[in-house]
């Protein structure tokens, strides 16, 4: 995967950006180096164990679209592929990209792993279901507001490096033992639900407050405003307030689950008003 710096894409698969000289003249029998110098980065390729774990943490199956962002050798794309996901690498290298086409027609997956030679900050990814990437912080903090605008439910995994003040839903590390020796750790994000704002529930009326897949806010019951505090989980939202545990899925204006109170559990439903 490729790190990039400004705006040029760097994800999951098999490099790092730390930095780098001109481009490398392209050759028909070009092969990749790690450290290589390309455009703003050099090249480390990410081992295949962390490949392989980071789309365990993202369920990656046959319903998928898989978008690998600095796709480097094409390892991510190509191994997603193998579990029967469509997937897309996004390569700012020209000789990269041929290179990941030659190694998905060798491994038999040409059909299902596809690579484009493009910029990742001007990449549609909203037909992913599973984002990949290996970036330097300040690129994954530019990138945050255009993965947080997909559809809830999306999943983001990253090798090593985070979304700053948007906590992770889960850390994976490996260790020598797993034969990973180096960048091991692996996070996973899960786009949130939109649900800030005023919403008219059969428990009474709901301000909800969202930072990321946070949530707080205030019902307000005929006993009183509650206080709540509560998470999604893309567009499934839990919460507690006044003793009951509420939840539900969210969709577009509308929220329908279930609330738990004294042993019993009830329909819940609400509208947004806002």
């Amino acid at each position: 995967m490729r790190l990039y710096r400004f705006a040029f894409p760097l994800v999951l698969a098999s490099c790092i950006v730390l930095s780098a000289p001109a481009a490398m003249a392209q050759t028909s029998t070009f092969e990749p180096q790690v450290g290589q110098p390309g455009k703003d980065v050099v090249w480390v390729p990410t081992s295949q164990v962390l490949v392989d774990r980071m789309l365990d943490m993202a369920k990656v199956t046959g319903r998928d679209t898989v978008i690998d962002l600095g796709s480097g050798d094409g390892r991510t794309v190509i191994t997603a592929a193998r579990r029967g996901a469509r997937a897309l690498g996004i390569e700012y290298d020209p000789e990269m990209v041929v290179l990941s086409k030659r190694n998905a027609a060798r491994e038999g997956v040409g059909e299902r792993a596809q690579f484009m030679q493009a910029d990742l900050f001007e990449t549609d990814l909203s037909q992913a279901t599973v984002i990949t990437m290996f970036l330097l912080p300040d690129i994954n903090l530019k990138l945050r507001p255009k993965i947080l605008q997909l559809n809830p439910g999306t999943r983001v995994v990253s090798n090593s490096f985070d979304m700053g003040e948007w906590q992770d839903d889960e850390t994976s590390t490996l260790e020598a033992k797993d034969d990973c020796t180096y960048w091991c750790v692996a996070h996973l994000w899960i786009v949130p639900a939109r649900v800030e704002g005023q919403w008219k529930s059969s428990a009474g009326g709901l301000a909800l407050d969202q930072r990321f897949q946070m949530v707080s806010g205030t019902l307000r019951t005929n006993a009183g405003p509650q206080a709540l505090n509560g998470k999604l989980r893309g567009d499934d939202l839990s919460f507690t307030a006044g003793g009951a545990a509420y939840a539900g899925r969210v969709n577009a204006r509308s929220i329908n689950g279930t609330v738990t109170s004294g042993g019993t559990t009830s329909k819940w439903t609400a509208t947004r008003t806002d």
